[in-house]
Parts: structure tokens; sequence; C-alpha cells
């Protein structure tokens, strides 16, 4: 049934100055209906933030925990590295026998290349503990240190490819913010 029929109008009836005016009750419930439906937008955006934000620290805490256990990992080899090295030295100053020297080089060079390779591991998990898809998504809603730099939520442009510009570009975050060098995403 259209809404011609329901008040009581056929639909061929000419729209003129004496049609009736939409009720003030019928209009009130539209507005209120709108609005608990931008409330409810609101609130699954929120629920979404909160669920990236979850994500995100959940990312952070387990790369800390990594990176603390590469990091113990260098720390370690890179002990037993200089020990061997320490042990080599002395043993090359009481002895010259080229086997025993041989083989005490050869356990501090692998100390040494764990070493680097624990490293390089640790840096590559503290990478994750920045909350940079957070700190994306919060700039495009224009919270945040990088809201200046990032597009905004209506724009056709990626917030991942923003912050990659701005990684391969470090000159746009100097001085940025009130002298302040901002992180890079």
């Amino acid at each position: 049934m259209s809404e011609a029929d329901e008040r009581g109008t056929s639909g061929d009836e000419s729209r003129g100055p004496s049609a009736e005016a939409p009720d003030l009750a019928d209009s009130l419930r539209g507005i209120g209906a709108n609005a608990r439906a931008s409330l409810g937008a609101t609130v699954d955006s929120a629920k979404a933030l909160r669920a990236l934000l979850a994500a995100d620290l959940s990312l952070a805490r387990s790369a800390m925990g990594r990176a603390l256990t590469f990091a113990g990992v260098a720390v370690v080899f890179g002990a037993s590295a200089w020990l061997f090295l320490m042990a080599t030295l002395v043993t090359l100053l009481r002895q010259l026998g080229v086997s025993w020297l041989g083989a005490m080089l050869i356990a501090a060079a692998l100390s040494l290349a764990v070493t680097v390779y624990a490293g390089f591991r640790a840096v590559h998990y503290f990478e994750h503990t920045r909350l940079q898809a957070t700190r994306r998504q919060l700039a495009r809603l224009g919270i945040g240190e990088l809201a200046d730099l990032m597009p905004t939520a209506g724009d056709d442009r990626s917030a991942r490819d923003a912050a990659r510009d701005l990684r391969n570009d470090a000159d746009k975050l100097r001085g940025t913010n009130n002298g302040i060098d901002i992180t890079p995403p």
C-alpha cells in the first residue's frame, strides 16, 4: 500500500497547496529514528575502533615478549662471545697451538653470528610495539599527532599508503607539531 493510499488520497491527484503536511508526531518519530540510527552507527564505529586497539595492543604485547626474548638471547650470546674472545686471547698468548685456538675462534664467531641475528630480530619485533594501525585510524578521525598529515575518513587515499609516504619523506614530520619531531607511523 502506498503512502497516498494510507492517507485516503489517490496517486493521480495533484499535490498542491491543499495537500496535507506531515503530522508533527510522525516527523518527531522520524527524527528519533534517525537519531537512533546515528547513535547506532557511532556505537558500531566505537566498537570497531576498540577492537582495532585491542588487536594492536595484543600484537604489541606479543612483540614485546619476543623482542625481550631475543634481546636476552643477544645479551647471553654477546657475553659468551666476549668470553670466548678473551679465552682465545689468553690461549694465543699462552700457547700457539693452532687446533685449540682455531676451535675457540670458531666458537666465538658462531656466538657473534647468533648475537647479530638476535639483535636484528629484537629490532624487528620492537617495530610492532608502535600501534601503527591504531595511530593511522585515529589520524583519519582527526585525533593524534598524525591527524594533519594523514587523509581524512572520506578520502579515497589509503592511510597505509600515506604512512608509507611519510616514512619515505621524513622531512614532513620534522617540526610540524610545535617543533616536536613526530614518530613516523
